[in-house]
């Protein structure tokens, strides 16, 4: 997921171009914005974290981008492409390091696992959306 902040600050288009470049197939893929409730629910897991608040606004305060990515160790890799969650400590050319401007407005979220990715590409995506 793109989110609202490198959105808002153009960086979609090169966002994308250093994912395709980075060799992962766009499966799906979806500009919207996220309610409140929605982005709540996305980010269920987190509801009792100090920081859940804060996120569930910071995510609903704008569009994101959707998608799904395929390549080979897709969630592994694509971890590596963009960066630590702090772009301060993001490896050089990381998406975190170029674009994000803090741990909170860090550009770009990327699942955890082949588990998570599933659930949450099926949280934006129908199966007819997908190619």
């Amino acid at each position: 997921m793109i989110k609202p902040d490198a959105v808002s600050n153009g960086h979609m288009g090169a966002i994308l171009d250093d994912i395709i470049k980075g060799g992962f197939k766009v499966v799906a893929l979806k500009y919207t914005q996220l309610s409140a409730e929605t982005a709540g629910a996305f980010y269920a897991v987190h509801k009792e974290r100090p920081f859940y608040g804060e996120l569930v606004n910071f995510m609903s305060s704008g569009p994101i981008i959707a998608a799904i990515l395929e390549k080979e160790n897709a969630v592994e890799d694509f971890r590596k492409l963009i960066g630590a969650t702090d772009p301060s400590k993001a490896e050089p050319g990381t998406i975190r390091n170029k674009y994000a401007k803090s741990i909170d407005a860090n550009a770009v979220h990327g699942s955890d696992s082949d588990e998570n990715a599933a659930i949450e590409g099926s949280f934006f995506f129908s199966q007819l959306e997908r190619f």
